[in-house]
């Protein structure tokens, strides 16, 4: 029996570069992704998909007006979703953040999501200078996974980042509002007008730069606004 040569390429290559779990670093097995099913099954997915009241709604609640809000994960420090956001945003694996996206893609789908019937999305940008150093906006990876999975386009260029603000790590939440309110910017509105837009963010904590780009594109006429996270802190 002849066996294909690419299955002979596949095994050469799983040899010198072992394809391993986002989180458990263990190999993965074909057919598997990202992550192994173990460590997948074990991801602390979020309950607020079909809570239009959850805590992060809440948080935007009297400042912009949001048709829905939900995240993920729940975040947890040295858990296995930071790993799996780490190695998305730091080292390049691009492939974790269309896996997120289609996860999320996924729960929007279902019966009585909060998140639904969207005409575009859009990830939250980041400063030319960032994209230039690291080569990659990691919100466009989850963006992408999401717009593959419900078939709802996105715009990589429709709002901007027009300064380049400092960390927020440390900052409570009116210096993390402070620190972002006048960054963002709509760069094309046209894509925008009349449309119910996803805005798509990697981390929500206090929910300041969200807020933010939120109000800006909500300026834009007729547009509705819902807000995803891949992971929220509480």
């Amino acid at each position: 029996m002849q066996i294909p040569l690419a299955g002979y390429f596949y095994d050469l290559v799983e040899l010198f570069y072992p394809n391993v779990c986002l989180a458990c670093s263990e190999k993965l097995m074909k057919g598997e992704a990202v992550l192994c099913h173990v460590c997948r099954r074990q991801l602390p997915v979020g309950e607020y998909w079909n809570d239009a009241e959850n805590p992060m709604a809440k948080r935007f609640w009297g400042r912009v007006e949001v048709q829905g809000v939900a995240a993920l994960f729940k975040f947890q420090k040295d858990g296995d979703v930071q790993q799996l956001l780490h190695q998305l945003k730091y080292y390049g694996r691009q492939d974790a953040g269309e896996f997120i996206g289609k996860m999320m893609g996924s729960l929007m789908l279902q019966p009585g999501s909060v998140i639904k019937e969207v005409d575009i999305i859009v990830p939250v940008p980041l400063h030319w200078t960032r994209m230039r150093s690291r080569g990659y906006n990691q919100c466009d990876s989850i963006a992408k996974g999401i717009s593959e999975t419900i078939q709802v386009p996105w715009a990589a260029d429709a709002l901007e980042r027009v300064q380049e603000n400092i960390t927020q790590t440390g900052k409570n939440r009116f210096d993390r509002w402070y620190n972002v309110a006048e960054i963002f910017a709509v760069r094309d509105a046209e894509q925008l007008k009349n449309k119910h837009v996803l805005l798509v963010d990697d981390v929500m904590t206090t929910g300041a730069t969200a807020e933010a780009c939120l109000q800006k594109i909500a300026a834009v006429e007729g547009v509705r606004v819902s807000f995803v996270a891949a992971a929220t802190a509480r």
